[in-house]
C-alpha cells in the first residue's frame, strides 16, 4: 500500500498551478476573470489568500483553510473549471481530454505543500513574491502588478524596495 499523508484541516498550504500549454499567457490576459472566479469560490468555500502571484502561465499561492476543513481539491476544481468556462476556446486538446469533455487549459495536477512553521511560511511567501523577477518578467518585485506583494507593503510586512 502506498503512503498518503492526510491533509490537515485548517492548514496553510503552498500551491503551484500550471497551464497545460506553458507558452500561453492566459492567466494575465484574463486576470480579471481569474480574480472573479477566485472571489466566487471563496464566497462558497471560504479560504484566506495569504500570498499570491499570477504569472502568464502559472500561479503560486499560499492559502489557509478554515478550521475543520481540508478540502482544497474541490476548491481547485471549481477555480479551474470556472476560469475555463469563462474564456474563449482555442487551446490544444489531446484525445483523452476530448473524450472526457475537458478544455485542456490547466495541467490536471498541481503542486501542494503543507506549510510546517513560520520559517517555512516566510520562505514560501518570499518565493511567491520574487517569482516574477526569477522568470525575468520584471527587474524589481514591486513592478509586477499581479501579486499580493503590494498588499503586504501596505500592511508593513515588506518594504517597497
Amino acid at each position: 500500500m502506498r503512503y498518503r499523508r492526510a491533509d490537515v484541516a485548517g492548514g496553510t498550504y503552498f500551491f503551484t498551478v500550471n497551464l497545460a500549454e506553458r507558452k500561453r499567457t492566459l492567466l494575465v490576459d484574463h486576470v480579471d476573470v481569474l480574480r472573479n472566479v477566485l472571489r466566487e469560490v471563496k464566497s462558497r468555500h471560504p479560504f484566506h489568500i495569504d500570498a499570491m502571484v499570477i504569472l502568464p502561465d502559472h500561479l503560486h499561492v499560499v492559502w489557509t483553510l478554515p478550521e475543520g476543513d481540508c478540502d482544497h481539491p474541490t476548491r481547485w476544481m471549481l477555480i479551474k473549471t470556472g476560469f475555463s468556462r469563462r474564456i474563449p476556446a482555442g487551446e490544444q486538446r489531446n484525445q483523452s481530454r476530448m473524450t472526457k469533455g475537458e478544455r485542456g487549459i490547466w495541467q490536471r495536477r498541481y503542486w501542494e505543500h503543507l506549510i510546517r512553521n513560520e520559517r517555512d511560511y516566510g520562505r514560501h511567501e518570499d518565493y511567491i513574491h520574487y517569482n516574477p523577477v526569477k522568470h525575468g518578467y520584471v527587474k524589481r518585485v514591486m513592478d509586477w502588478p499581479y501579486s499580493t506583494f503590494h498588499r503586504e507593503v501596505e500592511r508593513g510586512i515588506y518594504p517597497l524596495d
